[in-house]
């Protein structure tokens, strides 16, 4: 597949550093050969750049648009990325992606709108982010939440402490047919492991698991985790616009508090949210004793969404101090993530980790519903259709031989039946399955779920 990436930013150098590795022609353009020297000098990657403007007619032909299968476009400005996005459409680009900063260009009545000036696909991190966020509250005990087929499947992402019944145990012995989980997925120190029968799980793991909504109590009491309370109150530092959509979003049932630092966007704030159970409040989040004096020790959940991440890393390991034991913080700076993970803040949000999932399932040949980074675990988790025809559909998921690094979790069949996968299940053509893999493997599920044509075929 030919992709021409717009922007040699975060979200645009780490889509074209993955997919680099799995022998996609890949061009990135930007301006600033600082910036692709750079990315060029951090690794062993088979890229072409181009220091051209993305909006330059005649840099996107240098580029190739004009033939290639799909155009990114995630400068750091809106208007750019649209205009470049409509230059390559009419240049030839065959779908096009553009990352924006205005939720009102996600909504659904605007899609055909941007589909006929040659956006074919909208990317706004912010939304993507609240949502989250949000996932990452729901349930304080939790690292990472993931709901696929409305909740048919849930993907749990758990902290494991000494107080965990299942550590120590080879998983062979622990998960039988008749255990209601599977741990698909466990991330020790800088190690993400793939787990087979002969892994256990450690005190200190994030262990992933699998299963459905019936059973996520007793994953809580065999992670240990009885003890921790229901979210209700949440404070937020910050009052960005991925802090309003969280507000926005936030269940009715949460009292919330916003601190801010800025009065005209306190201003702002209160105009925009006129949700009585929201409060915002003028001062600095840095600021402990605001923080205690506005009932800090009395919140379920506390939320760093500044833009700035070392700001947002010591305001949680603060609220952890004071008793806090659900805290999300937004780590902006990807190479911050990992000490940030080390300090054992709480659930970990990046923007740009985010939205390059989410457009990297654009780019799979496989019908592929949904795409996650696990964020800390150099992992990431798909929602993939079976396709008629496909090797998946062909023999028993003991028989595909797949590769090292990859497992299959459960699928969804039917009006929303979730069921989780075993050696011995026969996976139907229109099931939707859920897959784990190491980061830079899941283009080679295209092999398994793809109809046998040879043929490209995009999804957005």
């Amino acid at each position: 597949m030919k992709i021409v990436i717009a922007g040699a930013g975060a979200v645009g150098s780490h889509l074209a550093a993955l997919l680099s590795r799995e022998d996609q022609d890949i061009i990135l353009i930007d301006e600033n050969p600082e910036k692709t020297a750079r990315l060029l000098n951090s690794g062993d990657l088979d890229m072409m750049t181009l220091n051209v403007s993305p909006t330059s007619i005649i840099g996107l032909k240098e580029g190739g648009v004009h033939h290639c299968d799909l155009f990114i476009a995630v400068t750091p400005e809106e208007t750019r990325n649209i205009t470049c996005c409509m230059l390559a459409h009419t240049l030839g680009a065959r779908k096009t992606i553009a990352r924006v900063d205005t939720a009102e260009y996600t909504m659904p009545q605007y899609r055909e709108l941007f589909q006929q000036m040659g956006v074919n696909s909208i990317i706004y991190p912010e939304g993507l982010a609240a949502r989250e966020i949000l996932d990452g509250i729901k349930r304080s005990w939790v690292r990472q939440y993931w709901e696929v087929a409305g909740g048919a499947l849930v993907m749990l992402g758990v902290k494991l402490r000494e107080q965990a019944r299942i550590t120590g145990i080879a998983l062979r012995d622990l998960c039988d047919a008749q255990t209601p989980y599977r741990v698909v997925a466990i991330k020790r120190g800088d190690d993400t492991i793939i787990p087979t029968g002969n892994d256990e799980l450690r005190n200190g793991d994030i262990a992933y698991f699998m299963t459905t909504k019936r059973y996520i109590q007793y994953i809580r009491e065999i992670a240990g985790k009885d003890d921790y309370e229901d979210v209700r109150n949440v404070m937020i530092m910050g009052g960005g616009r991925t802090s309003v959509h969280v507000a926005e979003g936030k269940p009715d049932f949460y009292n919330m508090k916003i601190i801010e630092q800025s009065e005209e966007r306190c201003h702002r704030l209160n105009e925009i949210l006129e949700d009585s159970d929201i409060r915002i409040i003028q001062g600095d989040g840095r600021d402990t004793a605001l923080l205690l004096d506005e009932g800090l020790s009395d919140m379920h959940a506390f939320c760093a969404l500044t833009p700035e991440t070392e700001t947002n890393i010591l305001a949680c390991l603060a609220a952890k101090r004071m008793g806090v034991r659900k805290t999300v913080a937004l780590v902006d700076n990807m190479d911050y993530i990992s000490m940030a993970e080390k300090l054992d803040i709480g659930t970990i949000i990046n923007k740009k980790m985010i939205a390059a999932g989410r457009i990297y399932q654009m780019m799979l040949d496989t019908d592929a519903h949904n795409v996650k980074c696990l964020t800390v675990a150099s992992a990431d988790v798909a929602e993939i259709v079976c396709q008629e025809g496909s090797l998946a559909c062909a023999k028993p998921v003991c028989e595909l031989r797949l590769p090292s690094g990859i497992t299959l979790g459960g699928y969804v069949r039917g009006e929303n039946q979730g069921a989780l996968i075993y050696g011995n299940t026969q996976l139907q053509p229109g099931d939707r399955v859920v897959v784990f893999c190491k980061s830079g493997l899941i283009k080679q599920m295209d092999r398994y779920f793809s109809k046998k044509t040879g043929g490209l075929h995009l999804f957005g």
